[in-house]
């Protein structure tokens, strides 16, 4: 049976892109992408790393994920502007939303990015290549950002290809064009061949992804493991993997975030836990589940990652519950270092209608009636609204006089 084809479509710096044009829209008359910018980070502590760039900072060797004094450092008169998670939720959503209109086999991979199915479609479009530039041109047409889609007959393909030149484009990477296309390039350009295993395979005398794919494989898994075996497979273009637009039920739900400036009071990360539980909460409700085991991780601007769960008993989506279990954890965690970025998880997920048998002697009561209509009413107007409709007080930074 002829394998289907797989459309990789990702925004072109998604963050940058969508606070560009946030900023646009209240008045600003310049545009974020036309200068070097980066997405987060302070300018006056210096804290922070690059979340996203502009193609002219990626001119003067801008990277993302490095350090916002470094990033200075190459470009002292760079413009910074802070992240807007709830932004880029609400763009990320519009535009799942538009694609799943335009085909319903739709798997999004993250924020920015999904994979797509041709097959259901194919009948509507001349060709694949076709189908993609309509898609990317009525994306831009629709919302004012650009983005790339690759195209393949696999789907690790497909997302290299979707990275190749930027941005607004179409890129093609069919299993048979693995050699012309894909073997004269870097290593570094392999989906997953991250920095140490750069460092194993230049040791081993490999520099491009041909010479990889033309390496004994039992060379690399002595080397690297499994994860060697991975690079081989994908350095010669093989995946069965397809696009699955129901995922696969989760074991756990979570969320986390890097902050734009270091937290140093417990006020500060309270606030951030605050809002991390509010998501991780809302998502259980969604999915109609709750949690029986809440987990709370911090990095420090060291880099150093540190974790601790602990049970719910009873089982909970309630937004309360998970951000006092949250508190808790945290006290437990925090030695005083200024905090980069802070994750809220729950765990030991079961179905919201599944009835709980408390002792005489529980030290947590249910969720009262009262609250759970409260929940249920703040989750209709935030779905209908947006994520910020209604926000709590102490989520509203108050002025400081």
């Amino acid at each position: 049976m002829k394998p289907s084809l797989i459309f990789h479509i990702d925004v072109n710096s998604a963050f940058l892109s969508w606070s560009a044009l946030a900023r646009l829209e209240a008045g600003d008359a310049t545009d974020l992408r036309q200068i070097p910018s980066i997405v987060g980070g302070d300018r006056s502590t210096r804290h922070g790393v690059v979340l996203a760039k502009s193609i002219p900072a990626k001119a003067y060797g801008i990277t993302t994920g490095e350090p916002v004094a470094t990033a200075l450092r190459k470009y002292p008169n760079l413009t910074i502007v802070p992240p807007d998670h709830a932004l880029y939720h609400r763009q990320s959503t519009r535009l799942m939303e538009y694609l799943s209109g335009i085909c319903p086999d739709i798997e999004q991979v993250s924020i920015d990015e999904c994979y797509m199915d041709y097959a259901p479609v194919s009948a509507n479009y001349s060709s694949p290549e076709t189908a993609a530039s309509i898609i990317k041109d009525t994306v831009f047409d629709t919302f004012g950002f650009t983005v790339n889609v690759g195209i393949s007959d696999r789907k690790v393909l497909a997302k290299m290809a979707s990275d190749f030149q930027k941005p607004n484009l179409v890129h093609t990477l069919y299993s048979w064009e693995i050699r012309e296309k894909l073997w004269p390039l870097p290593v570094s350009r392999l989906f997953l061949c991250g920095n140490s295993s750069r460092e194993t395979l230049r040791k081993l005398g490999i520099s491009t992804i041909g010479d990889l794919a033309q390496t004994d494989p039992r060379i690399l898994k002595a080397h690297l493991k499994l994860h060697g075996t991975t690079l081989w497979n994908y350095a010669n273009g093989l995946d069965d993997s397809r696009v699955q637009p129901t995922p696969a039920k989760e074991k756990s739900i979570g969320n986390s975030t890097t902050l734009a400036a270091d937290a140093t009071t417990r006020e500060d990360a309270k606030k951030v836990l605050l809002a991390l539980s509010e998501s991780v909460a809302g998502r259980l409700r969604d999915s109609g589940q709750k949690a029986g085991l809440v987990c709370m991780e911090v990095k420090y601007n060291t880099f150093r990652s540190v974790s601790h769960q602990a049970p719910s008993d009873p089982p909970t989506a309630s937004t309360d519950q998970i951000y006092r279990l949250s508190c808790t954890l945290f006290e437990d965690l925090w030695d005083g270092t200024p905090i980069r970025l802070m994750g809220v998880r729950a765990g030991h997920l079961s179905p919201a209608d599944e009835p709980v048998q408390l002792g005489l002697f529980d030290g947590q009561a249910p969720v009262s009636e009262k609250q759970q209509k409260l929940d249920a009413a703040l989750d209709k107007i935030r779905g209908k609204y947006g994520k910020d409709a209604v926000k709590r007080g102490s989520l509203i930074d108050s002025p400081k006089g």
